[in-house]
């Protein structure tokens, strides 16, 4: 257990620290790409500004999310703040579906009332934001990988999208003349990074709603745990995730006898740890003699039926 702690110890400041340095290069670039989307009376270009000034909000939100989950356990939170990461990931998805409403209600006015735009300027600062885009892409995939994070890169992709869609807007622009491309463009565009920000979102939910990690079958654990040596039954078994790569499992287990019962709990938690990445583990161990069998009598009171087998069925 101390081990895991010192692991995600080290993790986090590596992630807090991507953030920042990400945070920092999307916020001096911002600025940049509103003013000439301006200029330029360009949506493609304002739109991927609107994305650069949400992630700085969103890269924001990540670092101190990524600082909060490194606070230790206390009296009111017995497992620290590790969901503060997800916390963070629903609050980035909530923000970019603002974003992509935003540009999409614009998009379609500028369809139906078509407007001037000057291509050479949105090429020359597009291409600029794609180069940055990249470089934060790069920052963050080095840093440690969890909901937070990926929230963060999700907004950084929308506008790695959203520099592509200006900078092919502005060349079609400067060949052909046609100006609603810019608006169809970054329809599309907001339609992709409505479809990512859709599975960022139901991924932090499912961890809210303490559902199984999916890269872990619940059945599959089970019968493991169960062919260990003595352990006749494995019930009342619960997995769910805590933070970012910190999983916790809870299970009852029939024993034959508590004599062996140490060694047992032991290759519990080193099956889980090495099999499954499971730390934090609570086993209840129950002798099969112990179980109570429960009259017929007093099932029909309570409206159940019998168990097949006669009255003695547990």
């Amino acid at each position: 257990m101390a081990a895991n702690n010192h692991d995600r110890d080290h993790e986090h400041p590596s992630s807090g620290k991507t953030l920042a340095l990400s945070l920092c290069l999307t916020l001096g670039f911002a600025a940049v790409e509103a003013f000439t989307g301006w200029l330029a009376n360009s949506l493609a270009l304002m739109g991927d500004a609107g994305h650069m000034v949400t992630d700085t909000s969103a890269l924001g939100m990540s670092a101190l999310a990524a600082w909060i989950s490194r606070r230790p356990p206390s009296r009111r939170h017995s497992f620290g703040l590790q969901r503060a990461e997800v916390v963070g990931a629903l609050s980035n998805g909530v923000l970019m579906l603002a974003v992509v409403a935003w540009i999409a209600y614009e998009a379609v006015d500028r369809l139906q009332t078509p407007q001037p735009v000057s291509s050479w300027g949105v090429i020359g600062v597009a291409a600029v934001g794609l180069v940055v885009n990249v470089a934060v892409m790069r920052i963050l995939h080095g840093g440690e990988q969890n909901l937070n994070t990926r929230g963060a890169l999700l907004h950084v992709m929308g506008d790695l999208l959203g520099s592509v869609a200006a900078l092919a807007a502005g060349v079609i622009i400067a060949v052909t003349g046609w100006t609603p491309i810019d608006p169809i463009l970054s329809l599309v565009i907001s339609l992709l990074i409505l479809l990512s920000t859709g599975r960022l979102m139901a991924d932090a939910l499912h961890v809210v709603m303490e559902g199984v990690p999916p890269h872990i079958d619940l059945p599959e654990v089970g019968r493991a745990i169960a062919v260990i040596g003595g352990i006749e039954e494995v019930h009342d078994l619960h997995i769910w995730t805590l933070g970012s790569g910190s999983y916790s499992l809870s299970a009852h287990v029939r024993l034959q006898s508590l004599s062996n019962w140490p060694q047992q709990l032991g290759e519990v938690e080193r099956l889980m740890s090495r099999e499954y990445g499971i730390e934090h583990i609570t086993v209840q161990p129950e002798l099969a003699s112990e179980v109570r069998a429960v009259p017929v009598a007093e099932i029909r009171r309570v409206g159940g039926q019998p168990p097949p087998g006669g009255e003695q069925g547990r």
